[in-house]
């Protein structure tokens, strides 16, 4: 998972640091308020073969998490639990073979 968090840094910091200024901001409408920043953090993160495999392997995982995100838009913190699940698979997905897993020295 380090190894993607620093892809998704490297290419997409931008947009997640827009995305996160504009979470924090909006603690209960940021589900709407942000949704285009969302997606553009998407946009980004899904051209990344590294971020693909990780989002296919872990689909059902992120997938709760989000739904949690969305029931719980005012007290995200209870969402910990679907989050550390996520990160847990994410931490366990096979990412030999695939191209720019082990990222340059900058």
């Amino acid at each position: 998972m380090e190894v993607a968090m620093e892809i998704t840094a490297r290419h997409c910091r931008k947009e997640i640091e827009d995305y996160g200024m504009c979470v924090a901001a909006n603690p209960s409408s940021w589900q709407q308020q942000c949704q285009e920043l969302k997606m553009k953090v998407a946009q980004c993160t899904s051209s990344h073969p590294v971020i693909q495999k990780i989002r296919s392997d872990c689909a059902a995982e992120f997938s709760q998490f989000e739904c949690c995100l969305r029931e719980h838009q005012t007290a995200v913190n209870s969402c910990s639990a679907h989050i550390s699940r996520f990160m847990a698979c994410a931490e366990s997905v096979d990412l030999s073979g695939i191209g720019g897993a082990n990222p340059q020295p900058t």
